[in-house]
């Protein structure tokens, strides 16, 4: 193990970030990469258990104590290939994971875990800044060709994986440029689009073709049937949860994607109406902007409203606010639903829980209020959670712009999906059998449009997943690990 008191000397070292004053006059990441030597320092704390919970907590299955232990030890390298084994993308996981290894951490029992996220940071980007990140080109090629429709996380990481056992592996994007959400759905404040621009330049380099401004539902699905020996949906889960309730049609309000979208457009490439945003541009400045949705999508559009220059923000959410500690029904190793706080809530605003928003009003066509009421979680007859009304509580909040932050409900079902003729589970995401195949032979699926919205080391495992079964389909067994 790396340092057998180390847990005992050394403090967890919270993650550093740039001052507000400065950042949000920017749209520049807001973490600051800690020094090799602090990172070396907080791997120490790393207790090496003998049953390593973190393991159990991390979806694509990290070797964490093992690379703590050769951060500690100064074996970069060693670290850097152990990480590269379970991770295709450790730099989008080190920034953007929530860190569910980190709950599952056993020092976390009765002490702050190790940062497990940050150490992993740590070794891939050093990793980069060495110069010990370069492509590989596979060995050999198998001669099939399959196509992977979708470039988010889980598309990348199936491809990358199917492109290591020599298959000729081609991404289709509808969007104009390569990322899927990681791209379009997440500001630069939380990953840096150079950052994806580097990793797709390797990818490129070791053979992946990427298409972009491809839409393959309208007119391709047939001949991507023909022209490939298999493929891999994963186009994620993009039909919003809409807030269906009176005055809903007014202008200024909408969908959190559409609005972050249309913000990382304005960023990176100048501004484009996004395809599905509905007109014209959605902008902050100088606006009262109301945030309805407390996840991490919600404090996305906080952070972008911000730097935008609304004259205020608030966010509100329908749930109660989560304990400050772990709640007795999810004990460790569970995922706790605790109150969290991103950097974009310490940029200032406000935030309400457990509100219901009963009604829009407006002026002139335009949405300038929301009628509200406080709301209590109770239990009804069969001991469900129901949200009951409290009496008299109604209030309401002046607004100019509404951002409906409150998730996805499936993956969008019109051209490729009813093209192809997938069939659908319960919750109207794209069905697969064990082996991740969909009900059409040779069409598997993998990440959020298969399990749903999700986490991004979901997504990424659900890519390498899927590889090794469409890998073992088509050579009749595989060399691909299934984590």
């Amino acid at each position: 193990m790396a340092d057998p008191k180390g847990f005992l000397k050394i403090k967890r070292q919270k993650s550093q970030y740039r001052p507000v004053c400065d950042r949000v006059k920017d749209y520049e990441e807001v973490m600051v990469l800690r020094p090799d030597t602090d990172s070396k320092e907080q791997a120490s704390r790393c207790m090496d258990c003998g049953t390593p919970f973190c393991h159990w907590g991390c979806p694509a299955g990290n070797y964490i104590p093992e690379w703590n232990d050769l951060i500690f030890h100064g074996q970069w390298e060693k670290a850097l290939e152990l990480l590269c084994a379970t991770n295709n993308f450790p730099e989008f996981t080190g920034r953007l994971c929530p860190g569910p290894c980190e709950y599952a951490c056993v020092l976390g029992i009765n002490e702050d875990p190790v940062t497990i996220r940050e150490n992993e940071l740590a070794i891939i980007e050093h990793g980069f800044k060495q110069g010990l990140i370069k492509a590989k080109l596979p060995a050999k090629r198998t001669g099939k060709k399959i196509a992977v429709i979708g470039s988010g996380p889980a598309g990348l990481a199936a491809a990358d994986q199917l492109n290591k056992v020599g298959h000729k592996v081609t991404v289709f994007e509808k969007d104009d440029k390569v990322g899927g959400i990681l791209r379009y759905g997440i500001p630069d404040f939380k990953i840096d689009k150079k950052i994806i621009e580097r990793r797709l330049k390797i990818l490129e380099k070791e053979g992946i073709i990427f298409k972009t401004g491809i839409n393959v539902g309208n007119r391709h699905t047939c001949s991507l049937q023909k022209d490939f020996d298999a493929m891999c949906l994963t186009g994620g889960s993009r039909e919003p949860r809409d807030l269906k309730i009176e005055g809903r049609d007014l202008k200024g309000i909408y969908f959190a994607m559409d609005y972050l979208t249309q913000s990382n457009r304005r960023v990176g490439d100048g501004f484009k109406p996004s395809p599905t945003g509905g007109g014209g541009s959605i902008d902050a400045k100088g606006k009262n902007v109301l945030v309805i949705g407390g996840g991490d999508t919600g404090a996305d559009c906080v952070g972008t409203a911000h730097r935008q220059g609304a004259k205020s923000v608030v966010q509100i959410e329908v749930l109660p606010k989560p304990p400050e500690c772990r709640p007795n029904d999810q004990p460790w190793p569970k995922y706790p639903m605790i109150f969290k706080s991103s950097s974009s809530h310490e940029e200032g605003g406000e935030r309400h829980w457990a509100i219901l928003t009963k009604k829009f009003i407006g002026e002139s066509g335009f949405v300038k209020k929301i009628l509200c009421v406080k709301a209590d979680l109770q239990k009804d007859e069969k001991s469900c959670p129901v949200m009951k009304e409290i009496p008299c509580s109604e209030f309401e909040i002046e607004v100019d712009l509404v951002i409906l932050a409150i998730g996805f409900i499936h993956p969008e079902h019109p051209g490729l999906l009813e093209k192809l003729g997938a069939e659908f589970d319960s919750a109207g995401n794209v069905k697969t059998d064990g082996n991740y195949m969909t009900s059409v032979k040779g069409v598997f699926s993998a990440g959020d449009m298969r399990r749903g919205q999700s986490l991004i080391v979901w997504a990424i495992s659900e890519g390498r997943r899927s590889a090794y079964c469409i890998d073992k389909y088509l050579m009749g067994q595989t060399s691909l690990p299934m984590l």
